[in-house]
C-alpha cells in the first residue's frame, strides 16, 4: 500500500511554465485566425467595391440608353453578388468580434492565474493586443 507521505506535488514554477506555454500557443492560434478573417474581409471588401462600381456604371448606361435593357440580367447578378458580399462581410465581422472576446477571455484567465513571476515570463506574440 502506498503511503500518503510519498506524494509530491510539482514545483509551482513548473506549473506556471506549463500554463504560460499553453496560453501562448492559444494566443498565437487566436492571432492566426484573426489574421485569416482580416485577410478574407479585405479581399471581399475590394471585390465588393469593384462589383458595386460595375453595377452602378451598368445601371447608368442602361438609363442613358447606351446599354441594352437585355443587360438587366447582369444587373441582377451583380446585385445578388453585392448582397452575398454584404452577408459574408457581416459574418466575418461577427467572427472577428468573437475572436476579440475569446482573446479577452484568455487574458482574463491568465490574469486570474497570474502572479508577479508569471507576468515577467509571459509575452504575447508580436502585434498581439488585448483588443
Amino acid at each position: 500500500m502506498a503511503s500518503i507521505f510519498g506524494f509530491r506535488s510539482r514545483d509551482p514554477a513548473r506549473d506556471r511554465q506549463a500554463d504560460v506555454s499553453r496560453l501562448d500557443r492559444l494566443a498565437k492560434l487566436f492571432e492566426q485566425i484573426a489574421a485569416e478573417i482580416e485577410a478574407e474581409r479585405t479581399g471581399l471588401e475590394n471585390r465588393y467595391r469593384t462589383t458595386s462600381t460595375n453595377a452602378a456604371f451598368l445601371v447608368e448606361a442602361m438609363e442613358n440608353g447606351s446599354a441594352s435593357d437585355k443587360r438587366s440580367s447582369e444587373v441582377s447578378a451583380l446585385t445578388q453578388s453585392i448582397l452575398n458580399c454584404e452577408r459574408r462581410i457581416a459574418a466575418l465581422s461577427r467572427q472577428d468580434g468573437m475572436m476579440k472576446e475569446l482573446r479577452h477571455s484568455l487574458d482574463m484567465v491568465f490574469d486570474e492565474n497570474d502572479d508577479s513571476a508569471a507576468a515577467a515570463e509571459f509575452a504575447w506574440p508580436a502585434g498581439a493586443g488585448t483588443g
